[in-house]
């Protein structure tokens, strides 16, 4: 029982100091003299209350444009969260003069983004999604790039942010592509997303016929035809060399049984700009 009592105890503790580091609200007050007090020092996710305590009417705005309060009547508030660090300058509209700061603290504002799978085959499209860390909707963030080969990052596209600061963008990359996102002067860490050569593999008996096509030539590369084995692990059965299309009709002496057959190509064969690829997996039944 007392050992109960003492984790109770614990809980309760760690619950109130839990709710002594969540977001809150301070007050600033307006009135005859100006903003009071005329700097607040609050944390990321912290909301500021503007009271008007004056006889006369005011509004509150940012230097910035990053926020703006209606006309505040005698007794009236307006509130403000704010989810992004920094120094936040505002004065009131009806009196110039009266100015005050909001001071942000936390981590700096940031942007990123993620890639909805790290490889595509050639031709395949993917999403880059991310949000921004204000929140904020209608906000501008661009997606450059630097394909392979590249020395240098290129803008691809201007996107506004909706919901919760998310945005969401298609593309289809054509070969090995780093990606970033930008927002103002802030950048996202970089994703990199690999192309793999789309590789094909059929049969019209009984002749096999397989073929490689991305953004390059692959005549001369090689390619393995592959069987998987009883324990499911892919076996080299044959090497095949490919023509000047990329392609190649060829002959497979199968054992009796069933047979799943692929096609893999290597990285090295792939070459520059390109990763390892196979096709997809075909049943053959030799009788």
């Amino acid at each position: 029982m007392r050992k109960a009592l003492l984790l109770a105890v614990s809980f309760l503790a760690i619950a109130v100091a839990s709710v002594a580091l969540a977001a809150v609200t301070r007050v600033v007050a307006i009135k005859p003299a100006g903003f009071s007090p005329a700097t607040r020092t609050i944390q990321t996710g912290d909301t500021i209350r503007w009271r008007n305590d004056d006889t006369v009417d005011h509004q509150v705005v940012a230097d910035n444009g990053h926020f703006a309060s209606p006309i505040l009547k005698p007794k009236q508030r307006y509130d403000r969260l704010f989810n992004t660090a920094g120094t936040f300058r505002y004065k009131d509209a009806l009196e110039p003069s009266e100015r005050g700061t909001i001071v942000v603290q936390g981590p700096p504002p940031s942007v990123a983004i993620a890639a909805s799978t790290p490889a595509v085959f050639f031709g395949a499209g993917l999403r880059l999604t991310g949000t921004i860390s204000s929140g904020a909707a209608n906000q501008d963030v661009s997606i450059w790039a630097q394909p392979f080969g590249q020395t240098s990052y290129a803008k691809v596209v201007d996107l506004k942010t909706a919901t919760s600061g998310t945005y969401d963008w298609s593309t289809v990359p054509q070969v090995l592509t780093n990606y970033q996102a930008r927002w103002g002067n802030r950048s996202s860490a970089v994703v990199a997303v690999g192309v793999r050569p789309r590789v094909t593999l059929i049969r019209r008996a009984p002749w096999f016929v397989t073929s490689v096509k991305a953004g390059r030539s692959f005549s001369g590369r090689y390619v393995y035809i592959q069987r998987r084995s009883s324990l499911g692990q892919w076996v080299n059965r044959k090497k095949v060399v490919l023509g000047s299309s990329g392609a190649r009709r060829f002959l497979m002496d199968l054992p009796r049984g069933r047979h799943l057959l692929r096609v893999f190509l290597t990285t090295n064969q792939a070459g520059v700009g390109y990763i390892w690829s196979h096709s997809r997996t075909i049943v053959v039944t030799k009788r």
